[in-house]
């Protein structure tokens, strides 16, 4: 038991009615306030009546009533609007820094949550509810999975938002550094963003006589062609190509040693990979503005079905030929691209414009596409958790990353209904 259960039971209303302070006063719980997750006293704006005076403020809760010595706020002022310390053990009176004897309430509630609690705590799997999660109703489930999607991509809106405000909210600049971004995957995600923040979208837009100057553009602004050592025809021009481009527009590329091909499969291989990106700007200006437009997920998916040049076919990075191999993006890689970017743009757009609509195209595009394939969806499978699509793929993976993963069980719906049983 510790103080996170204490207030999720506060919180939840899972305690016996109380009638009486520690020091024997009356008490009538009118209000258990809102959850404060930041510093400060655990509830704002609680309402409680102590014998016939109606005190509103905050509360804050304890395992034993010393331990607001413990935490020293008996020395903070912002302890000073407390008006009900709640604890499980009243150890010591408590007195504020304006020294004032807060009142004090010791929590009772079924010993069985508490059971419950620890046992889900216990769990030796990543997923704790593992064995308990046939007794959650489906509804509650399926309400749960929706909030999570939810989440899930707001919490993915966070980089674009980031990356808006650094750019002074240009959105087409924001959405081909984000794109940019996403084309790194995990591994490459900092210097793919680099690479794109290096290189302006208007000059681009300019220089897209052909592929070639494209790449030549890309590659150099990667920093790899100052390293490669043997040179065939292609790394010639592009050479050539870029120390025009760069004496022209005095471009600065990123360092060749940011690059990660260590235990990536070649066809991940950031060489590729910018082969593909130099593509899609070759093939599309104002990137942002076509994807906001675009109604049809299939058109999308034609937009972001990217491949390598001529000579790509045969080559995974500069300088050495390999078998002859297309360097399609895949199918999968495209759904993940609207999954990943798209999705997140138009909720970040929509929240920009104070218009819903762009949020159920996106939530309707996620339940167009196949439910994603990974180890985290593997697991829940394994439970009976079964997504439909990829809304509710991002949801599983969202409740197991930053909820599974921290032991947030208290927070889950799902593990709400478990300590509840």
């Amino acid at each position: 038991m510790n103080e996170y259960f204490l207030q999720y039971i506060w919180q939840n209303k899972l305690f016996s009615t109380p009638d009486k302070t520690t020091c024997g006063k009356d008490i009538k719980i009118l209000s258990v306030g809102t959850l404060n997750r930041d510093a400060g006293p655990d509830f704002f704006n609680a309402k409680v009546k102590i014998d016939n005076t109606v005190w509103a403020g905050n509360i804050e809760i304890h395992k034993n009533s010393s331990d607001w010595y413990l935490h020293n706020h008996h020395n903070d002022k912002t302890y000073n609007n407390v008006i009900l310390h709640i604890v499980r053990n009243n150890d010591k009176i408590t007195v504020s820094e304006n020294g004032i004897t807060i009142p004090a309430l010791e929590l009772k509630y079924d010993t069985l949550l508490e059971k419950n609690y620890t046992n889900l705590l216990i769990e030796p799997y990543i997923i704790h509810c593992k064995d308990d999660i046939d007794k959650v109703n489906e509804i509650d489930i399926a309400f749960w999975m929706h909030n999570l999607t939810m989440e899930r991509i707001e919490y993915k809106t966070n980089t674009l938002k980031s990356i808006l405000k650094r750019n002074n909210y240009n959105w087409e600049e924001s959405f081909y550094q984000f794109v940019a971004r996403y084309f790194g995957f995990n591994t490459n995600a900092l210097p793919f963003e680099m690479m794109a923040r290096s290189t302006p979208q208007k000059i681009i837009a300019k220089e897209r006589l052909n592929i070639v100057r494209t790449e030549a553009l890309m590659f150099g602004q990667s920093g790899m062609l100052s390293t490669i050592t043997i040179e065939d025809d292609y790394i010639k021009i592009l050479k050539n190509e870029y120390a025009f481009l760069q004496q022209k527009y005095q471009l600065h590329p990123i360092g060749p040693h940011l690059w990660r091909f260590m235990r990536m499969r070649p066809q991940n291989f950031p060489t590729v990979r910018i082969a593909q990106f130099s593509d899609l700007l070759f093939r599309s200006v104002s990137l942002f503005s076509k994807v906001v437009e675009e109604k049809s997920i299939d058109n999308l998916r034609k937009l972001f079905n990217c491949t390598g040049s001529e000579y790509w076919e045969n080559h995974y990075i500069l300088g050495k030929a390999s078998v002859y191999t297309k360097k399609q993006i895949g199918a999968k890689a495209v759904d993940s691209i609207i999954i990943n970017v798209v999705v997140p743009a138009l909720f970040a757009w929509s929240d920009a414009i104070n218009n819903s609509d762009y949020k159920e195209r996106a939530i309707s595009m996620l339940e167009q596409i196949s439910a994603e394939q990974n180890s985290i969806i593997d697991k829940w499978r394994e439970i009976g958790v079964v997504p439909m699509n990829a809304a509710d793929s991002q949801a599983l993976i969202h409740l197991h990353n930053e909820y599974c993963t921290n032991k947030r069980c208290i927070e889950c719906r799902i593990g709400h209904q478990i300590i509840k049983a």
